[in-house]
C-alpha cells in the first residue's frame, strides 16, 4: 500500500522533539523540510538561528533527535544542496529530496553522490535514496536526464513552497498522470495539500507516498488522523 509520511518545518531543535514524541508509536518516518531563506522563505531551524548549526552538530557527534527510532527524509529547500547535503547524511538522513530548479549544480551534485556519499540508484536505498522535486509549474520533462540517479520524484501540491497549511493545487493531478503514462516505474510521492479530502484523488493517480503536514499535526487527536490516511492507502490498494 501507499506510505504516509509526516512532514514537519521545524521552528527549533525543541518543536522537533516534540513532533516525534507525538509521533512515535505510529510513523516509521517522517519529513523534516529545511528552508534555508534563500531558496525558499521564511527559513526554518537550524538555518533561521544559525546557518552553521548543522555542521556544528555534525562535528559535535549531535544526531537529529531519535535517530535509529525514526527514518528521515529532508526535503532540501536549499540553493546550496550540494554543499549541504552531506551533513544532513551525516546527521541521520537516509533521504535526501533535491528541488529540480534550486541548482544549476544538479548534474554534478547527481552524478558526483557514489563518490561522495556512496549512493548509487537501486543499491541499499533503505541507507540512502535521492530524490528530485517538482514545484506545480515545473515540466516534467526537466526529469529525464536524472533517471538514472534518483528513486523518486515527489510532486509539490502547492504553488509556494516553505510554508505549511496551504490548499491544494489542483494543477498536480494532470501532471502526475501524465508523469505516470511517461515513467511508469519511478515512484511518486506528493508533498502540499494532502489532507483526507485530496488523499483519495492522488491514491487514484497513483501516487505511492503521501506527505502529510497540516492534516496531521493540527489534528484534534493525531493518531485518529494518521489510522485514516493508512485506511485510505489500504483501500487504494499497492503501489510500492
Amino acid at each position: 500500500m501507499a506510505v504516509i509520511v509526516p512532514a514537519h518545518i521545524p521552528a527549533s531543535r525543541a518543536d522537533l522533539e516534540e513532533k516525534l514524541e507525538r509521533l512515535s508509536g505510529l510513523a516509521e518516518e517522517i519529513q523534516i523540510d529545511i528552508v534555508d531563506g534563500r531558496y525558499a522563505n521564511p527559513a526554518s531551524w537550524p538555518y533561521a538561528g544559525n546557518p552553521a548549526e548543522p555542521s556544528r552538530m555534525l562535528a559535535d557527534g549531535e544526531m537529529l533527535p531519535r535517530c535509529g527510532e525514526f527514518r528521515f527524509e529532508i526535503d532540501l529547500m536549499s540553493a546550496d544542496p550540494e554543499s549541504v547535503a552531506g551533513t544532513w547524511i551525516g546527521l541521520c538522513a537516509t533521504r535526501i529530496t533535491v528541488h529540480a530548479e534550486s541548482t544549476r549544480f544538479l548534474p554534478r551534485f547527481l552524478e558526483n553522490a557514489k563518490t561522495l556519499y556512496g549512493h548509487e540508484k537501486g543499491f541499499a536505498s533503505e541507507l540512502l535514496s535521492f530524490g528530485l522535486a517538482l514545484g506545480v509549474d515545473t515540466d516534467i520533462a526537466i526529469v529525464e536526464p536524472y533517471l538514472k540517479y534518483i528513486e523518486y520524484v515527489q510532486f509539490m501540491g502547492i504553488k509556494s513552497i516553505g510554508k505549511q497549511g496551504q490548499a491544494f493545487d489542483a494543477r498536480v493531478l494532470p501532471k502526475i498522470a501524465a508523469f505516470r503514462k511517461r515513467y511508469p516505474d519511478m515512484p511518486v510521492q506528493v508533498d502540499g495539500g494532502v489532507s483526507l479530502a485530496t488523499a483519495p484523488k492522488l491514491l487514484q493517480a497513483g501516487v505511492s507516498r503521501l506527505v502529510v503536514g497540516s492534516a496531521l499535526f493540527k489534528a484534534p487527536d493525531i493518531a485518529a488522523a494518521y489510522r485514516e490516511f493508512v485506511a485510505l492507502t489500504e483501500a487504494h490498494g499497492i503501489y510500492e
